[in-house]
């Protein structure tokens, strides 16, 4: 069946039937300075053939290299029953579980996943998964705005120590909401910068604060938690979730834990595929369930003590009263979600634990091996997780171009993301290690590292 099946006949028919002279009279509330009559910059269409040749070249660029990028997508091991149950037919074509009657085994699913994901963050609630990281915390920022009450601000403290993408996401979706992201510097030593932190004439809604952040670096969380608290703020978290085995989780930070957690799941079962896709998850207090986006799954039992899954909250102006509407994402990443619902059942506490602390020991390891290295400095001092910023005495992409030639993809050039008061960064290189990465593919990088930093120098 073609895409469109509707042949010119038909569509005149149907326009006569409803009293329009033509497709365009059906959109005349669009403003005439919105409406583009070309699409300059859509490519021509490709056949199937070209389509799967050029995907197959695609696909074969990333095979062959020892990964060390990372920046919220991860190289970590994937069970390989993660994929074989997630591709199985009633999950790979499975919609909107509407009818609950059809759909307990999708239903039961999302249901194990909000549980382990409230026991991982310590929150209440979880809720049904969003796109992704970056578009889970606007949705947070927006979440926080309306469940403040008593502030009406719509003034956000964001640090820049915050994924530098998840900031750029965050600002395209809020700011014609009146939210203000109010930009917080860095501090020498790679984190927020709690000394000149002032709520000013303006308190705040929220505070955004992203642990491990952007840098690697481990924010001082209890600190800046109850420092939001004291001044009215919500505390929104980002955190990477294979972290949350070893790490305090947001529901423990300071006083009162974070109000409001998310990220992106792509560290459980999801591979990284050339930057996605993958899935974000939001948690939060119980009190503030009703301001979450997407949706909330429920477990019951009938008179019979039958055990039945349900759709327990979602707010219908998804989907019909759209300017009222907590959130207008009205569909989710449910494969992902089934992918890392899978990967935490098979991994256990115990196995995502062993995980992250196999990561950061390798990541150590190579630290510590590369500052060795003469004009090899760390971009900031102090502990981190499995990722670590290093300041190179040459551009870091002069380093990174080399060891490509070494089937190595050595980290990510800070000099592509800019952020004010960070000081070498044009020279910075973050580089991730998960528990993959064995001793010899250690050795290799620091050999490699060596010889591409030599030749740099010399040059």
């Amino acid at each position: 069946m073609p895409f469109i099946p509707h042949t010119e006949s038909d569509v005149a028919e149907m326009l006569a039937e409803i009293g329009v002279a033509d497709i365009d009279a059906l959109f005349d509330e669009i403003p005439a300075d919105l409406v583009s009559d070309q699409l300059n910059s859509v490519p021509e269409g490709r056949s199937e053939l070209e389509m799967l040749q050029f995907m197959a070249a695609r696909a074969e660029q990333d095979q062959g290299y020892t990964c060390f990028l990372g920046a919220g997508s991860y190289d970590h091991h994937i069970p390989a029953a993660v994929w074989d149950l997630t591709a199985r037919g009633e999950f790979m074509t499975a919609y909107t579980p509407y009818q609950a009657e059809a759909s307990q085994g999708t239903l039961q699913l999302i249901y194990e996943y909000q549980s382990m994901m409230t026991a991982l963050t310590a929150m209440d609630v979880s809720n049904a998964s969003v796109y992704d990281g970056a578009s889970g915390l606007a949705e947070a920022v927006l979440m926080a705005v309306r469940a403040n009450k008593k502030n009406k601000s719509g003034r956000v403290l964001v640090a820049q120590t915050v994924h530098p993408n998840y900031i750029q996401t965050t600002q395209n979706i809020v700011h014609n909401q009146n939210v203000d992201l109010a930009m917080l510097p860095v501090s020498g030593d790679g984190v927020m910068a709690i000394a000149e932190m002032e709520a000013g004439d303006v308190p705040p809604v929220a505070v955004v604060i992203q642990q491990p952040n952007f840098f690697g670096r481990l924010e001082e969380v209890d600190a800046l938690t109850d420092w939001a608290h004291s001044h009215g703020a919500l505390v929104i978290a980002v955190v990477n979730p294979m972290t949350l085995a070893v790490l305090k989780p947001p529901g423990e930070w300071g006083e009162q834990g974070a109000d409001i957690v998310c990220g992106d799941g792509q560290p459980f079962g999801v591979p990284m595929a050339s930057g996605g896709p993958s899935f974000g998850f939001i948690c939060s207090r119980k009190t503030l369930m009703r301001q979450l986006p997407g949706r909330v799954i429920g477990r019951t039992q009938d008179l019979e003590s039958r055990v039945g899954y349900t759709l327990t909250l979602q707010a219908r102006e998804q989907h019909i009263r759209r300017g009222k509407a907590t959130s207008n994402i009205c569909t989710n990443q449910g494969l992902l979600v089934t992918a890392g619902t899978i990967y935490m059942s098979l991994m256990g506490y115990q196995g995502i634990r062993e995980t992250a602390v196999a990561s950061h020991q390798k990541a150590t390891q190579l630290r510590d091996a590369l500052l060795q290295c003469s004009g090899v400095e760390a971009l900031f001092p102090g502990p981190s997780f499995h990722e670590f910023a290093l300041k190179l005495p040459v551009p870091a992409k002069t380093v990174i171009d080399a060891m490509i030639e070494d089937g190595i993809l050595a980290g990510l050039n800070l000099a592509d993301f800019p952020i004010p008061g960070v000081e070498g960064a044009e020279h910075g290189l973050l580089v991730a290690v998960t528990e993959k990465r064995t001793d010899a593919e250690l050795r290799h990088y620091v050999q490699a590292f060596t010889r591409a930093l030599a030749a740099s120098t010399e040059d």
